[in-house]
């Protein structure tokens, strides 16, 4: 739920704003997480107490309906109305949603199922028995320091080996995520939901850390949201880490190479725009599975719970939704002078650079407690006192210095210009290729607001100083 990472142009994308609102809501059965002694008690990581209401209720569920619709509306859009979803709405007001539905509907298939039920769990053999490095996560708001195998990257490896392999021998067609991706989306859907269900009862009926759960006092949020905030099977499984980085992350760049070999089948040539949109693709996922002990101690291992959210999001959302781009190019060619795409993959390419050094800078100086130059000087920071549960206090840096003093956030800046290159590869006006570039935009600027937020409550006076000393959120001078 990185990338559950990272939407306005027409009315459907509120819908995927209302996805990325992860936390609007909070509630908690008591404080989490205590900062130091200069932050009230009332001051915690995690959600603050808000009184139960028919209008909070009604918000807590919109996303488990809205979000599946907007996927849906975005699937039968690129089936048969060329991407576009005004061609797609006129068609529901002509013919009627059931019309439509019937004739380019998604739909469960035997192939579909087998798919997904085989891919669900060769991942799941992957993640449990690979080798690779334990690494631990941050601290849990119960005192918790859990550790991790991190074997994302030889995974990842062995997937598309076997892939290209069952390819190779006739197997497999290489074209078969979008031949048969109707029935993948609802078996993709189905997946998701249950997930969450079972995530859902798990946390009351087994949880694996009880003292880091979290009530809201509405069981719809807290399905959507989740309880448990690491659920395990055993000591070593996982579930949010599997979620995250497993099915959804590696079905990204398996879609888009497929979506490519697709496209050269149906059309006997190889579409430029695909091939880049393909690589940044796979800069992104190849940059999370490289850094993945880095991930550990993001706000999605570290801070959001496990539920509809994460579950169906990164088993449904990822795959269908980050691979819009590649899905609208292996069904309907454009053709972009080789200048523009230098252009705009060059710009991708710098955005990942500046996302790369920003958090490379942080990890770094934390890493080596502070003894690190920055940009040739000593870096600058303040360490920040917290205290959890059990009573123990800890410490953190907040880096001051380098990317780190042009802004809070200056890694979102990297982030968004990689997203805008993977849209603007396509080169259409369709709002529909647009929607990644969107989406990520809300999510991060709220992200950005969270941060503040967890920040404030967590370090108190010390995070008070760090505003001072690093004034802006995002952009100098604008935000």
């Amino acid at each position: 739920m990185k990338r559950l990472h990272a939407t306005q142009r027409v009315e459907p994308f509120s819908i995927a704003a209302t996805l990325s609102l992860e936390k609007y809501h909070r509630a908690s059965r008591k404080p989490s997480l205590l900062a130091d002694s200069t932050v009230s008690n009332r001051a915690t990581w995690g959600r603050s107490s808000l009184r139960h209401s028919w209008l909070r209720t009604l918000f807590s569920s919109a996303p488990v309906v809205l979000a599946p619709l907007l996927a849906l509306s975005c699937f039968l859009a690129l089936a048969g109305y060329e991407g576009s979803l005004s061609k797609l709405s006129a068609a529901i007001l002509q013919d009627g949603l059931v019309s439509v539905l019937r004739v380019h509907g998604p739909s469960f298939t035997v192939q579909g199922m087998t798919a997904m039920i085989c891919w669900l769990a060769f991942q799941a053999m992957l993640f449990y028995y690979l080798p690779g490095p334990t690494n631990t996560g941050q601290r849990t708001p119960a005192g918790h320091l859990l550790t991790y195998r991190t074997n994302g990257l030889l995974a990842w490896v062995i997937t598309h080996v076997v892939f290209a392999s069952l390819c190779c021998v006739g197997i497999l067609d290489p074209g078969f995520v979008p031949r048969n991706w109707g029935g993948l989306f609802a078996a993709m859907n189905l997946a998701g939901f249950l997930l969450s269900s079972l995530a859902y009862l798990k946390a009351y009926l087994m949880p694996t850390h009880p003292e880091d759960r979290t009530f809201s006092g509405c069981a719809l949020f807290d399905f959507y949201m989740g309880i448990e905030l690491n659920p395990r099977i055993g000591h070593y499984f996982d579930l949010k880490l599997y979620t995250n980085g497993r099915p959804g992350l590696i079905a990204w760049t398996l879609t888009d190479l497929s979506n490519i070999a697709y496209h050269y089948q149906t059309h006997h040539h190889f579409n430029p725009s695909l091939i880049l949109v393909t690589i940044l693709h796979s800069i992104y996922v190849l940059d999370f599975f490289i850094n993945e002990a880095w991930y550990l101690r993001t706000i999605d291992i570290a801070h959001d719970h496990y539920g509809f959210y994460l579950a169906w999001g990164c088993i449904t959302w990822v795959p269908s939704m980050y691979t819009l781009q590649a899905q609208y190019l292996g069904l309907y060619p454009t053709s972009v002078s080789p200048l523009y795409l230098l252009l705009i993959f060059g710009t991708g390419i710098a955005g990942y650079a500046l996302f790369r050094s920003v958090n490379s800078q942080k990890d770094r100086v934390r890493r080596s407690r502070g003894k690190a130059l920055v940009w040739g000087k000593p870096a600058e920071f303040i360490r920040a006192k917290y205290r959890t549960l059990d009573g123990m206090e800890h410490e953190s840096i907040l880096l001051c210095s380098g990317w780190w003093g042009w802004s809070r956030h200056a890694n979102y800046v990297g982030d968004l210009l990689l997203s805008f290159a993977m849209c603007a590869l396509v080169s259409t006006s369709s709002l529909l290729v647009w929607f990644y570039i969107t989406f990520m935009a809300i999510l991060l600027v709220h992200r950005c607001l969270r941060d503040e937020e967890r920040g404030r409550a967590k370090y108190g006076l010390s995070w008070e100083e760090y505003c001072r000393k690093v004034p802006w959120r995002l952009v100098p001078r604008i935000w």
